[in-house]
């Protein structure tokens, strides 16, 4: 049960990751989503959305492997 729960923690960002970057592509090939007032808005929404959905991956991965204390002293900060 434990597993399908973290195996959701990482599905739902990478979703929310591919949705942005979806809507970045969309911008460069002028399809315009009539959810988004500017097609800079629309740019600018995509970039936040796969920035958050990596950075929130990454810091699950991190977290992860410094409570298994997989990370090198030397690396660590």
């Amino acid at each position: 049960m434990v597993r399908i729960i973290a195996a959701l923690l990482l599905f739902i960002p990478g979703l929310i990751s591919a949705y942005g970057i979806k809507l970045m592509r969309d911008t460069l090939f002028d399809e315009y989503n009539p959810i988004f007032l500017h097609i800079g808005i629309q740019f600018a929404a995509g970039l936040v959305l796969f920035i958050a959905g990596i950075a929130f991956i990454g810091g699950f991965i991190v977290h992860r492997d410094r409570k298994r204390q997989l990370h090198n002293k030397r690396n660590q900060r």
